[in-house]
């Protein structure tokens, strides 16, 4: 509990300050800043077991690929020197540390959590159809798809995950870090700024880092029991017999 307390508190004070520093760099000095946001989240993974470092790197990678798809090639949104910054890649990790901080930190009551992600994710979903500014239908779709893997799964991760990122993706365009486009393109769905829905997205990578790092550590302790029967069978072969 202590140390999901700590990585929740790191995560969050590193990512808002680090937002607010990014206003005022150019692009060489975005380098650092992802120099920096990769030394602070590999400090907090050694504070974690191997499972963790293993789901969070697997977080990193797939939600990156997601950012080059979105923002570089589709266009959904931009960053503010319509690049990838070098801090998201790690960024991502932190955020996904602090979801799952916050899931640990409410462990004894994980329903409330889920409860709450999920009234948050309807409301915001059907205020951006009726009373905020800009409609938000692609933020809407995303919201149910939330709230059906919150009643599907039960997880309280996906539900810390969601507050983590509501309050990344309001706080971030506040402050102009980067800005979605009023209609997705190809699509022509009318969308917020952010959506409500693009909480579900990271869901998304997180699910898929999830099953893959399950499955894949399923696949390697059958491989590895495989060799140590192999190896138990060689070594009974080539052992002399008694005379």
């Amino acid at each position: 509990m202590l140390r999901a307390a700590l990585t929740l508190i790191v995560a969050t004070t590193y990512v808002a300050g680090g937002l607010w520093l990014d206003r005022y760099v150019d692009r060489q000095e975005q380098l650092l800043l992802g120099v920096l946001t990769a030394a602070v989240l590999g400090a907090l993974l050694l504070l974690h077991p191997s499972a963790v470092r293993l789901q969070t790197l697997a977080v990193v990678g797939i939600a990156t690929m997601g950012e080059m798809v979105g923002s570089l090639v589709w266009g959904v949104y931009s960053y503010r020197l319509d690049n990838l910054p070098a801090f998201v890649p790690p960024g991502h990790g932190l955020v996904y540390l602090a979801g799952l901080s916050l899931a640990t930190v409410m462990a004894r009551r994980p329903g409330v959590l889920i409860v709450l992600a999920g009234a948050g994710a309807v409301g915001w979903g059907i205020a951006g159809l009726t009373v905020l500014p800009a409609a938000d239908a692609s933020g809407a779709m995303g919201c149910a798809f939330l709230v059906a893997v919150l009643v599907w799964t039960r997880r309280p991760v996906y539900a810390g995950v969601f507050v983590a990122v509501a309050a990344l993706e309001l706080y971030g365009t506040a402050i102009g870090t980067w800005t979605w486009k009023t209609v997705v393109p190809g699509l022509d769905l009318p969308q917020g700024n952010p959506p409500s829905g693009a909480a579900s997205g990271y869901v998304v990578f997180d699910v898929l880092a999830l099953a893959l790092t399950t499955s894949g550590s399923v696949i390697a302790a059958r491989i590895w029991r495989k060799l140590q029967r192999n190896s138990r069978t060689r070594a009974a072969e080539v052992q002399p017999t008694a005379s």
